[in-house]
């Protein structure tokens, strides 16, 4: 298990991160709608007994491997904390079970004993000492942690004692370790506040307002500074929600409330979410809303917001599992279980330009557009299932033409992207140059040095000017490209189909696998009922890689070619 999937599972430990428990959290009444959860989490609970590692003597007793063979402390952790809701949890088969203590037991030993003296733990995968990772770790032990404690099972609490050690530990390396990236110091803070609700401590307190007084990174569409939205974006939301109830700062919910408003503007006919702007490892990934139930039922409950309320019950309808946290949550946080608001319709026929991520999104029912700038992806689409992943092009000219929009406009109804490029040849070093010591420098792949090319002047300068302008009528997309300038250099179009989808009115590219060019007319890529159109066709030359561009998507890609100068409309409809 690595730490991605760890923090989404249903049985892992960041399924606790909510609100501070009450000591008769492991006694009250069950929700209404917590009967299934119960049971599906006791069902998993034999094959995580399973994985933890038992060979008597083995050096990482009581350790869960990940799927490499390596055991990891997040993975334990995920194991422990599972047992610790399944024992706490009424109506559980395993509630107040004196036999989870042992398995519990040897699992926060070797936690202890694979935590560094100064507390923090390794991410096996890339980080050592690594206090961001144990706080992912931390918003999980801390509230298992409580729920042991509240049990009046004597075995119970006496591991959670166990678990204190661990956690006091790591609190000592939450006040004095560093972060990588912008969502850490929100993941910290989070853990810091869930330590001091166990063990109060003023440094705690402090610390967190040593990273919050940075401010949040969220900009003015409401988007964090990774857009990272099925990754890092909801795990944000889930920090900033915790420090805000557990240190009483409730000015941290706008932050949350206005990117739960922007992400349900990001969200395709079929439920997956826009990825391609991100800069995380989630960019061009399928991702759905399964991770920001917790943000979007916290808030649909608090503000009684019925949009939010509405995202929360598609998530339960469509999402399987239902939604990663739940019985933690029920456990620690009663009051999550309350009803829902009544609905409110959800939005499905828009056009919203979110000028700070240079990303436009206009859905139209069953149709929704993706229009970018700084991504080689310029445009995707959808209808229903069917997905047109990327629209991408570049031109060969001097081995750079792969388009990327500076910035993204909406001018009269236009949603505009433009590119220039030089290509400039260099002279000779002039004799008072080489005299005073600037003599030839070559780069290591064999072509002259930047050093070297600022010298030296420019002649022969080709220019290129790319410009795309897209226009949507009733869910139908025109995107007029035209490239310009140097004259005769070979441009190619790719559309990135999704794999699995039927494609007709192409012919093969020889030579390369899952390529197609559209020679002439209407192309039609087809998954179920669902159909994309794409046309007219145009095939002035089969250079469809051309140099410099980035590689061929990994999926059915049809091309379109020319050269410059080029203008054409592509209709997507």
């Amino acid at each position: 298990m690595n730490r991605r999937s760890f923090l989404v599972s249903s049985a892992a430990a960041s399924s606790l991160a909510a609100l501070a428990p009450r000591a008769s959290a492991a006694a009250a009444a069950p929700a209404p709608e917590l009967a299934k959860i119960v049971a599906d989490h006791d069902a998993a609970i034999p094959a995580l007994l399973a994985k933890q590692e038992r060979r008597p003597g083995h050096r990482w007793l009581g350790g869960i491997m990940n799927e490499f063979g390596i055991h990891t402390v997040a993975g334990t952790n995920g194991f422990v904390a599972a047992l610790a809701a399944a024992a706490c949890a009424p109506g559980s088969k395993y509630f107040g079970s004196a036999a989870l203590a042992e398995p519990m037991r040897l699992g926060l030993a070797y936690m202890l004993k694979a935590q560094h003296a100064d507390g923090t733990v390794d991410y096996f995968a890339t980080n050592f000492h690594s206090t961001p990772d144990l706080a992912f770790i931390l918003e999980g032990a801390c509230p298992a942690c409580a729920l042991l404690r509240a049990s009046p099972v004597p075995e119970l609490a006496a591991v959670a004692e166990e678990y204190g050690k661990f956690i006091r530990r790591g609190g000592e390396a939450l006040v004095a370790g560093g972060v990588h990236t912008p969502n850490h110091r929100w993941v910290v803070c989070a853990a810091l506040a869930w330590v001091n609700s166990l063990y109060p401590d003023r440094r705690y307190v402090a610390r967190a307002d040593q990273w919050l007084a940075e401010g949040i990174d969220l900009d003015p569409d409401g988007q964090y500074t990774e857009k990272s939205t099925t990754v890092y974006s909801p795990i944000v939301d889930r920090a900033l929600i915790t420090v805000a109830r557990l240190l009483g700062r409730p000015a941290l919910l706008d932050a949350v409330r206005k990117n739960l408003e922007m992400t349900l503007y990001y969200v395709h006919p079929d439920g997956e979410v826009v990825t391609e702007a991100s800069k995380r490892q989630d960019r061009y990934t399928r991702g759905s809303m399964a991770r920001y139930y917790y943000a979007y039922r916290t808030l649909a409950l608090q503000d009684r917001n019925g949009r939010f309320a509405a995202m929360c019950r598609w998530i339960e309808r469509n999402v399987a599992p239902r939604h990663p946290g739940e019985l933690g949550v029920y456990l620690t946080e009663p009051e999550f279980g309350q009803p829902l608001p009544p609905d409110a319709p959800l939005p499905t026929d828009y056009a919203k330009l979110f000028s700070y991520s240079a990303l436009a999104r206009i859905r139209r029912g069953a149709a929704s557009g993706t229009i970018l700038a700084g991504n080689t992806t310029v445009f995707s689409f959808r209808k229903g299932s069917a997905a047109l992943e990327a629209v991408r092009f570049a031109s060969a000219f001097f081995g750079k033409g792969q388009f990327q929009g500076d910035t993204l406009e909406l001018k009269d109804g236009k949603y505009v992207m433009s590119q220039e490029l030089d290509g400039p040849y260099f002279q000779p070093l002039s004799a008072a140059q080489i005299a005073d010591g600037d003599h030839v420098k070559m780069a290591p792949n064999g072509t002259l040095a930047n050093n070297s090319r600022a010298l030296r002047a420019k002649s022969e300068i080709q220019i290129q000017k790319a410009v795309v302008s897209v226009t949507e009528n009733a869910g139908k997309f025109d995107l007029a490209i035209s490239v310009r300038g140097t004259d005769h250099v070979p441009v190619s179009i790719e559309l990135a189909f999704r794999q699995g989808g039927t494609l007709q009115g192409v012919v093969p590219v020889a030579g390369l696998k899952d390529a197609w060019i559209l020679e002439n007319g209407t192309g039609r890529y087809t998954v179920g009922n669902d159909v994309i159109e794409f046309g007219p066709g145009r095939a002035d030359h089969t250079y469809v890689q051309v140099r410099g561009a980035v590689p061929k998507w990994e999926g059915q890609s049809v091309y379109i070619t020319g050269t410059t100068p080029f203008d054409f409309t592509l209709r997507i409809a």
